[in-house]
């Protein structure tokens, strides 16, 4: 089975310089470019479904955001948040020589890509935005709020499975080894015990969102989203607590016009391993504009 490389770039952060790891997929010489940005607790390796069918066109690209997965924790907790980390792609897209892009986000990676393709001079051409938008639902908001951060142990894979599962069922329907996949790679050893690789610290700048801090948030979302140009694909799940309908439609009618392709019987966040979901993103991804 084909499996991804393991690289790692430079970034600039407010105390000096962090190490974002990244992993590639395919041809690293494609000039065809598909960066997929996780959310908000998870990491790279997330992609791995969607990358195996896209490697035959791209040169598929997934980052770890910083503070989970293989990258380096930030030393000021505050700093994690979108400006860090739409800072952070750009170094990322210099590093890949990439002169234009596709870009596939979901939630929190979503958000990250809205903001990268709203950049005067952009790369991005083609733009998945997977069960988010610039207005986010204060229930899926509260339940998220509910679990990150939280430090947890575990002593074998199968109990960790059982716990992630049991804050992420929006997912979605999987089966057990579809789960496991999807499971082992968010964790490592930390002596008899397996613990998350991310970086319980991400909580404190969610956890310290005001109601007024979170209203100039979406203005600026609406703003950005609306300087959008290249083609982009809304993808939600019909259930999603973080997404509501209503948004979605409004996304249709603005800025970018998304297209939107919802999915029965998942809710936050489609996790693009399903065959309808990566079916959905390929055809997008390789229509002709």
């Amino acid at each position: 089975m084909t499996e991804p490389r393991l690289h790692d770039v430079q970034c600039l952060d407010s105390r000096g310089l962090h190490r974002m790891a990244y992993w590639e997929w395919g041809d690293a010489s494609n000039p065809a470019v598909l960066v997929c940005l996780h959310g908000l607790t998870r990491q790279g390796r997330d992609f791995d479904a969607l990358a195996r069918t896209m490697l035959d066109r791209y040169r598929v690209v997934c980052p770890d955001v910083v503070g989970r997965g293989r990258s380096d924790w930030l030393k000021d907790p505050m700093a994690y948040g979108f400006p860090q980390y739409v800072g952070d792609m750009v170094t990322l897209l210099a590093r890949l020589n990439a002169q234009a892009v596709h870009m596939v986000g979901t939630s929190m990676g979503g958000l990250i890509a809205l903001g990268v393709a709203a950049l005067d001079g952009s790369p991005v051409s083609k733009l998945v935005l997977n069960d988010v938008g610039p207005r986010l639902d204060p229930a899926g908001i509260a339940r998220i709020a509910g679990y990150v951060g939280q430090v947890r142990r575990w002593k074998t894979l199968d109990e960790a499975a059982d716990a992630l599962w049991a804050i992420s069922t929006g997912f979605g329907p999987h089966t057990r080894e579809q789960w496991l996949v999807l499971t082992e790679p968010q964790l490592k050893r930390d002596g008899d015990d397996l613990v998350p690789r991310s970086d319980p610290d991400i909580a404190l700048p969610f956890k310290a969102v005001t109601p007024e801090m979170a209203m100039a948030g979406e203005a600026a979302m609406w703003q950005a989203y609306d300087r959008i140009r290249c083609p982009t694909l809304l993808t939600r799940g019909a259930l999603s607590d973080l997404l509501a309908h209503a948004t979605a439609r409004e996304m249709t009618t603005r800025g970018p016009r998304a297209r939107l392709v919802e999915f029965a019987g998942v809710g936050h966040a489609p996790t693009l391993v399903q065959p309808d979901q990566v079916q959905a993103i390929r055809e997008f991804l390789l229509s002709t504009p």
